[in-house]
């Protein structure tokens, strides 16, 4: 038998032994971990290329094109150009690309937003051959015929307008805006339904947009999930027909110097309400308005808890907990050249128009530097994870890379971004909270007006 005595020193050692280990290997919270999530860049064909070798059996692949809703010569082009995709080339109909992409298992997206217009595909890793030669196709042999412009392409711009229609929040955001930057940035997302799009929309305007869309210096190639020599190599190969000029009769795509303005519109809405309060904010990383304390002031105003059963540390959380009949949350919206800081306030209009002052008084106490340390602390922790967490998000960090390609040639990379935020300070923020509260502020009012309260109302400057 083991004597008593033995076993006793044994658990203690092994005791001791948990306990070093424990030391060794536990992690504190201020230290996190990044690193291998860089874009590599270059040059294919006179294209810019980015790829990050992520390890797994999937690759995800974007052409990002700078042709969103900014650029549009016309009202629905890109939404049109968008809606175009892989419904057919010169080479493969709509029907082929479907069963070989469904045989491989792939699948296909398409989607613009204020800047960007974004084609991609996920697949398996060996087949990105195939899906670089696709895309390449989609860039320089669609088809843009007459019937399915009027069959299958208008028909889906219909329905985006009515689904905008029920989307308060959206129009909400759409409108301030194009309170904030009028033409451009301003540009709404969808035409709304009372864009006159049969005076403006027309399948050859469409195709005389992607002549443009598509030239070689107006788009990026980004890959997650291939290395740098294999997307080089079949950019390389199937991509070497693209144009380097526009159509002679094509416009081209520019937008000037964004430009902020700011106002106030109130539309009326019987379903339901929304508020949306918007300041200038920061351009993108890559931008030349780069802001980081714009995305602390963000998390620090916050409104919706990052953690279950508790109400979070955010100001607007701790402030609307008041009010349970509204829904807040802080964003920001970056581009290019120009960005927003926006405060949105979903719910009954009584509670909007309370919680829309409480906003204004949350702000106006950040500009004084009525705020702690400890809630600034945990603001920059906050806005660092959701930089990283949205970097590594591949379908955002696919955007945001191209774009940055396009725009300034410069990939974006996200470790640079969470240093910047890292470096933020408290004056920072106060001054940030107080360029907000001294500009021209965007307010935008969706729902019940007879309720909801106008700019002046609740003390801000329109």
């Amino acid at each position: 038998m083991i004597p008593r005595s033995a076993l006793g020193r044994t658990s203690q050692a092994a005791y001791r032994r948990q306990c070093c280990a424990h030391k060794v290997y536990c992690r504190g919270l201020a230290s996190p971990a990044s690193g291998s999530f860089q874009y590599e860049t270059g040059d294919a064909a006179g294209i810019k290329i980015a790829s990050r070798d992520l390890a797994g059996p999937t690759t995800t692949l974007a052409l990002v094109s700078k042709a969103g809703t900014r650029y549009q010569f016309m009202p629905g082009l890109a939404d049109g150009l968008e809606k175009f995709a892989f419904k057919g080339t010169n080479k493969r109909s709509s029907l082929r690309i479907t069963r070989e992409v469904e045989l491989l298992g792939g699948e296909l997206s398409a989607y613009h937003s204020r800047e960007n217009l974004v084609i991609g595909a996920k697949f398996l890793r060996d087949d990105l051959p195939y899906f670089v030669e696709l895309l390449a196709e989609v860039a320089t042999q669609t088809k843009y015929t007459a019937h399915e412009w009027s069959e299958e392409v208008l028909p889906s711009i219909h329905l985006a307008q009515k689904k905008l229609l029920a989307n308060t929040k959206q129009m909400a955001l759409n409108s301030a805006h194009s309170l904030a930057f009028h033409r451009g940035l301003g540009t709404a997302l969808h035409p709304t339904s009372s864009t006159a799009l049969a005076k403006y929309l027309h399948d050859e305007y469409v195709a005389l947009y992607g002549s443009v869309a598509y030239t070689k210096p107006n788009f990026a190639v980004v890959a997650n999930g291939a290395t740098q020599d294999d997307l080089s190599k079949w950019v390389n190969e199937f991509f070497a027909d693209a144009p380097s000029q526009p159509s002679p009769d094509a416009p081209k795509l520019q937008s000037p110097q964004s430009k902020y303005f700011g106002g106030e519109e109130r539309i009326a809405h019987a379903t339901s309400d929304t508020m949306v309060l918007a300041f200038p904010g920061s351009s993108s990383f890559n931008g030349k308005y780069y802001k980081p304390e714009v995305a602390v002031l963000a998390a620090l105003l916050g409104g919706q808890s990052s953690i279950k059963w508790s109400p979070g540390f955010s100001l607007l959380a701790k402030t609307s907990a008041n009010y349970p009949g509204a829904q807040v949350s802080t964003s920001t919206a970056t581009y290019s050249d120009a960005g927003l800081l926006y405060v949105t306030i979903r719910g009954r209009a009584k509670d909007i128009r309370s919680v829309s002052a409480e906003v204004v008084k949350t702000l106006k106490s950040i500009s004084a530097g009525e705020v702690s340390k400890d809630d600034i602390k945990k603001a920059v922790a906050l806005a660092k994870f959701r930089a990283l967490e949205e970097g590594q998000n591949i379908e955002a960090g696919l955007e945001l890379t191209g774009a940055g390609l396009v725009q300034g040639g410069k990939a974006f990379q996200i470790d640079e971004v969470a240093k910047n935020i890292d470096a933020v300070g408290e004056e920072q923020i106060k001054k940030a909270a107080k360029s907000a509260i001294e500009a021209r502020a965007s307010v935008s009012t969706v729902g019940d007006l007879f309720v909801l309260p106008y700019a002046e109302e609740i003390g801000l400057n329109v």
